[in-house]
């Protein structure tokens, strides 16, 4: 049995799914584990990941818009405004989210869908450096 830790940074542009799918594809396949299971962590808690279709934009386009309505910015809204409007909507959309990931590892690749990529999800509104780790686990 062996085990594999690693940290990527990701600069976001603010709101938006970031594809992680080919950084941890490329991880892995250096690691020499064939099989496993490798956890995505998202140390962050106004960011967080979601495996989602990868094919057509507007999925994305759409999974933004449910989220804006579903957690609204508004001022006044959330007594917790220290760092401004869209800091509580985005703590309230990680919360409904994932901040970590399992995936299985076959062949010293995440088995991923064929329509299937990993996502960052940025709530905030301006850039952001985040840090996600990667555990990976296995023979």
């Amino acid at each position: 049995m062996k085990q594999a830790l690693h940290q990527l940074t990701i600069a976001t542009s603010g709101k938006g799914l970031t594809d992680l799918t080919r950084p941890i594809i490329e991880w892995t396949a250096t690691q020499g584990i064939a099989t496993g299971l490798l956890t995505v962590w998202c140390r962050h808690t106004s960011a967080s990941l979601t495996v989602q279709e990868n094919a057509d934009p507007t999925v994305r386009a759409d999974i933004l818009r449910f989220f804006e309505a579903l957690v609204p910015e508004a001022t006044g809204r959330y007594a917790h405004e220290d760092e401004g409007p869209d800091d509580m909507p985005a703590h309230l959309r990680t919360m409904l989210t994932q901040t970590q990931i399992s995936i299985p590892v076959a062949s010293g690749r995440p088995v991923f869908g064929t329509w299937q990529a990993l996502y960052l999800f940025e709530h905030r509104r301006h850039p952001n450096r985040r840090e996600i780790v990667l555990h990976l686990l296995g023979a």
